[in-house]
């Protein structure tokens, strides 16, 4: 009776350690871009995605600091390789050999880095490219894939290449028409064909809030997970909204060409939050709650029921990115820059998103134009170009959070962006006698509109590098609760 009733305890003992530990694996994935002025620091960043529960990365170049800094940090890595490389990777396979001994296999190795995958390029069939990347991408694919196999990871680390969905189209304007481009179909096939041989994923990138930003006439509602449009019925299957729909328009594609079981990640999708009236945090908020729930949930596409691996798009929001699609551009991220919260996430399981914490500041204040400036001066608009070509001004374009400012706040703004871009140097708030340093905040009382203090990057570079005790997890202690609640269970029947 009593090894009975020890054996009954043992086995709770175990569901209850089992069912923390299946907790603890649970996670979401994201992209972490680095073209910012001030980078949050890389050991920040690993500490703020732990601490959300984010367990899978993309980064889109083999950035050092960022992989060091991921190193046994638990967290599965994608790295990528940009577009201006494919044609140095496609021509060599030696170019190929030279870039994953010192990108992959090296921080595998030596810093413990869990690369899983090699994102080859990005978006590089994209329309607007014009074709220039179309012949050096497959090649440059298969150099990676051998690349790895010489070094011994071809079975560890798999090839990708993340595409953009324009990939694929839909002359009758439902998903089940779906098929890839006439351009690139042989390209597509036999991409498809070389990743599906080699254990490889297909990298899809979707964007609900390009569709509605591009179609004036794009149903709203239909861009969110929980809107009111009216569905898209295709045949015996109605679409409630464009990332259920856009995601099925590939999965046709994929089995009219005879690959319809082929494994696909979504490597970006998102909801920026400035940059144009549809960018904003309250519609950010509503999509990317959304995406989360069907993560949480697990939940499909109706031609896919099993969900696919989902990179969040962005981690935090980068001030340097080319705007070239948009001011929005410069606004993906979940988190502000500097790592602080946007706004609210319910990340399932009673927990919510999390700021980042230890991040250090420049002084107080802000650049902001004098009184006394008339708005006429012939140097003014000198000036405010000045600003804004050296520093980011995305958040003052029509519809964005500053758009409501009159010409002395732009001009405040704009100052203010450069003067803080430059680390609150002296001559950073010189502007032919128009402004003035103050330690007053002039971000408006009321609306989004925010004038920025950034991150003080020296007070983080010297900063003691010194290991500090580590931190127990909450897995490290269920297992030592449980071995002693079993060897107080041994003492009591031996």
């Amino acid at each position: 009776m009593g090894f009975q009733r020890f054996t009954t305890c043992f086995l709770l003992a175990l569901c209850i350690l089992s069912q923390s530990l299946t907790k603890g694996t649970f996670g979401f994935a994201c992209n972490w871009g680095t073209r910012t002025t001030h980078p949050l620091p890389p050991e920040i960043l690993v500490k703020l995605m732990k601490d959300n529960g984010i367990n899978k990365v993309k980064l889109f170049e083999a950035e050092p600091t960022a992989l060091k800094a991921l190193g046994k940090s638990g967290i599965q890595v994608m790295v990528g390789i940009p577009n201006d490389m494919l044609d140095l990777l496609a021509t060599s396979v030696n170019n190929a050999i030279a870039w994953v001994d010192q990108n992959v296999s090296s921080y595998i190795s030596k810093i413990g880095v869990d690369i899983r995958y090699v994102a080859v390029g990005n978006e590089a069939f994209l329309k607007t490219y014009n074709g220039r990347f179309v012949q050096s991408t497959f090649p440059a694919i298969k150099n990676i894939q051998a690349a790895l196999i010489k070094a011994g990871l071809g079975r560890q680390v798999k090839v990708t290449t993340p595409l953009n969905a324009d990939v694929y189209q839909s002359d009758s304007g439902l998903p089940s028409g779906g098929n890839f481009r006439p351009d690139i179909q042989n390209q597509m096939i036999s991409i498809i064909k070389f990743l599906s041989q080699n254990g490889g994923p297909l990298t899809f990138n979707i964007y609900p809030f390009l569709s509605l930003d591009a179609d004036p006439n794009f149903p709203k509602e239909f861009a969110f997970f929980d809107g009111s449009a009216s569905p898209v019925v295709d045949g015996s299957i109605s679409y409630t909204n464009v990332f259920d729909a856009n995601f099925d328009t590939l999965i046709s594609s994929l089995e009219k060409n005879g690959f319809g079981s082929m494994d696909v990640i979504i490597g970006e999708v998102g909801w920026p939050t400035d940059g144009n009236s549809n960018a904003n945090a309250k519609s950010a908020q509503r999509f990317n709650q959304g995406l989360v729930n069907r993560i949480v949930k697990k939940q499909g596409t109706p031609k896919r029921p099993t969900p696919p691996e989902i990179y969040m798009f962005a981690l935090l929001d980068e001030d340097a990115k080319s705007i070239d699609p948009g001011p929005f551009e410069r606004h993906w991220g979940i988190f502000n820059f500097d790592g602080s919260m946007k706004y609210p996430l319910n990340l399932g399981s009673g927990k919510s998103l999390v700021g980042a914490r230890g991040v250090k500041y420049l002084t107080k204040q802000w650049c902001v134009i004098s009184s006394n400036t008339n708005v006429l001066d012939p140097s003014f608009a000198e000036s405010m170009s000045k600003a804004c070509t050296y520093a980011d001004c995305t958040s003052l374009a029509p519809g964005s959070s500053c758009s409501g400012l009159d010409t002395k706040g732009n001009a405040s703004y704009a100052f203010n962006m450069y003067y803080q871009t430059l680390d609150q140097r002296k001559d950073a708030c010189q502007f032919n006698g128009l402004s003035v340093v103050t330690n007053i905040d002039p971000s408006p009382s009321q609306g989004t509109c925010h004038f920025e203090i950034m991150i003080d990057i020296g007070k983080h570079e010297s900063k003691s590098t010194s290991s500090a005790a580590p931190r127990i997890g909450i897995e490290y202690f269920m297992v030592m609760l449980v071995s002693s609640f079993i060897i107080i269970l041994l003492s009591l029947f031996i």
